[in-house]
């Protein structure tokens, strides 16, 4: 075992030595590059000099200028090039002398565009070859997409909960309707369907829903083999709910109109103050249920019980669902298809209506 972590020891530090001697190399390459550019330097200069001269010496055989003007002119283009050459070789000696100090390693300020997630600027090291040494650690700047024709968004729900029950009116429901409510919260992707229309979308993702029920006149659900009923309770009951959690995929066809609009970079449309109307479903799982109780027993004991139970909630759970508003405030309605309790005598169907809000 030491052997091996030996050898593995030797092995890194060959490494590190092998990467430090290319960087060190990498940066001695380019000081050997930025000389050579200085002979270039004089060179260019030199040239732009001659075509200066010519050109000043066919205006004079022209006669458009004279032999005076032409030497003042000749000295002036003489005077620009050689400042021309004193600089440009100047900024060759700092850039050399900046990379010698710092052995290659050099602060870049960067501005960063207003794609990325916030404004400002950020310092980085370059080696010689211009990549990054924190470059592992930028890989959350984004590029501009040109067309994004998904987007997503934090989709919550709040409302009223119910049950249409077989035979039985809404208004005759054994459910508090301002007590019983539901609470959705999930994730939604919108992906328009058309290429250069952004008139019809597809609404996908997944939610948590939960629906509550608070039964009427002192009442519990109580379960007698495969059927769940509605029991009058034995103590004053100060609370009854019941709750069921289910895991769903929502599904919608969504129409409405938007704002386009159009740069260099990229192509959006918007939604903002834009009307929305959807029509779909869902399908998924029964996740838990469970029944919360509050009372006083014969002792006058203040009593909080919990029941997390299968009380024969159907486990698959699909619906139908449905949205309008504007932008991402909804009036939002679901109904289920599939009966609230499995192999129940009445059947009954939970319903719901509210608000939904696409954050």
């Amino acid at each position: 075992m030491r052997t091996i972590s030996m050898y593995l020891a030797l092995l890194i530090l060959s490494l590190i030595a092998q990467s430090a001697v290319a960087q060190d190399q990498g940066y001695k390459e380019e000081v050997a590059t930025l000389k050579a550019r200085k002979k270039e330097i004089t060179q260019q200069e030199k040239d732009a000099l001659k075509l200066e001269i010519q050109d000043i010496n066919k205006r004079l055989d022209q006669k458009l200028i004279s032999v005076e003007e032409a030497k003042i002119l000749k000295e002036a283009a003489a005077k620009k090039r050689a400042l021309n050459i004193e600089n440009r070789i100047a900024i060759v000696d700092n850039e050399i002398a900046l990379l010698e100090r710092n052995e290659g390693k050099l602060l870049v300020l960067q501005e960063r565009d207003s794609t990325e997630k916030t404004a400002g600027f950020e310092f980085d090291v370059k080696r010689s070859d211009g990549t990054s040494i924190f470059a592992k650690r930028q890989r959350w700047r984004r590029d501009v997409k040109y067309d994004r024709r998904t987007y997503s968004d934090l989709v919550l729900a709040i409302g009223f909960n119910n049950a249409i029950i077989d035979g039985e009116s809404l208004g005759d429901s054994p459910y508090k309707t301002g007590g019983s409510r539901f609470f959705e919260m999930g994730w939604a992707w919108r992906t328009r369907v058309f290429k250069n229309s952004n008139f019809m979308r597809i609404n996908y993702g997944f939610s948590f829903q939960f629906n509550g029920l608070k039964p009427k006149d002192n009442q519990i659900f109580v379960v007698n083999g495969d059927q769940t009923e509605l029991q009058d309770f034995e103590f004053n009951l100060s609370k009854s709910k019941f709750r069921m959690d289910n895991l769903v995929f929502p599904l919608h066809l969504e129409f409405g109109p938007s704002r386009f609009w159009q740069t260099d970079e990229k192509i959006r449309y918007s939604l903002r103050n834009q009307f929305r109307v959807g029509f779909g479903g869902y399908g998924g799982f029964n996740i838990g249920s469970r029944q919360k109780l509050k009372y006083r027993n014969e002792s006058g004991n203040r009593i909080k019980e919990k029941l997390k139970r299968d009380y024969n909630v159907s486990d698959f759970v699909y619906g139908l669902s449905a949205y309008i508003g504007v932008e991402g405030v909804l009036l939002y309605a679901k109904y289920d298809l599939s009966p609230i309790f499995e192999n129940a005598v009445v059947e009954q169907n939970n319903i719901s209506l509210g608000l939904r809000f696409d954050l």
